[in-house]
């Protein structure tokens, strides 16, 4: 299996992919599918939904299979989140 190497900075990466987010992708896919993963190649505005990370990351792949793959979390700032949650219970 052949691993695929970044061809840009991180920078230019996260900008690529969430330019072609916001003005490609997200009016045609944000409509009744809050909380799903959309992967995007940053080269080809090419892109995939679905509910998991692996599958998006999958379906895209087979698609196009030098991809360079940004991922977005529709209706999220992030795909995922880090550390403990707070478990304070409300009153």
């Amino acid at each position: 299996m052949t691993v695929r190497q970044p061809r840009y900075s991180k920078e230019e990466f996260a900008r690529r992919g969430n330019e072609i987010y916001q003005s490609q992708v997200r009016p045609q896919v944000e409509e009744g599918n809050y909380g799903k993963i959309v992967a995007i190649d940053i080269e080809t505005g090419a892109f995939e939904v679905a509910d998991d990370l692996v599958s998006a990351a999958k379906q895209l792949s087979a698609r196009v299979p030098d991809t360079q793959t940004w991922f977005v979390r529709i209706g999220h700032s992030a795909v995922d989140h880090f550390g403990a949650r707070s478990l304070r219970t409300k009153p």
